[in-house]
């Protein structure tokens, strides 16, 4: 969506915490970015981990994909919502059309 809404867009995949390794070696290219768009399922970690990295905003996205607690995406919202990152905004659970819709505007500014 958010190339569709006329936006650059970088996709980094497989970078969540579990594997933070190969989240830190994209150091750079988060830190060019505008804005971000990091969507996250389980526990929902990454954006707050993501935020810590990075001065620009972070929408954060729940995904309702995991096993275990995940229960359905509640998890991964809980867990973005009281992010200690002050640069970290949550949609609701697999709300990817929100994110970009955002972070759309956040371009434009």
């Amino acid at each position: 969506m958010a190339r569709r809404f006329g936006n650059r867009v970088e996709m980094l995949r497989d970078v969540g915490v579990a594997g933070i390794h190969r989240l830190l070696f994209s150091q750079d290219l988060l830190r060019r970015s505008r804005v971000l768009i990091v969507v996250a399922g389980m526990e929902g970690a990454l954006p707050s981990v993501v935020g810590g990295m990075v001065d620009k905003p972070v929408i954060a996205v729940p995904t309702s994909i995991g096993y275990g607690a995940a229960l359905g995406g509640l998890t991964a919202l809980f867990g973005m919502l009281t992010s200690c990152a002050s640069n970290v905004t949550v949609v609701n659970i697999d709300n990817g059309f929100g994110a970009a819709y955002a972070a759309t505007l956040i371009n434009r500014l």
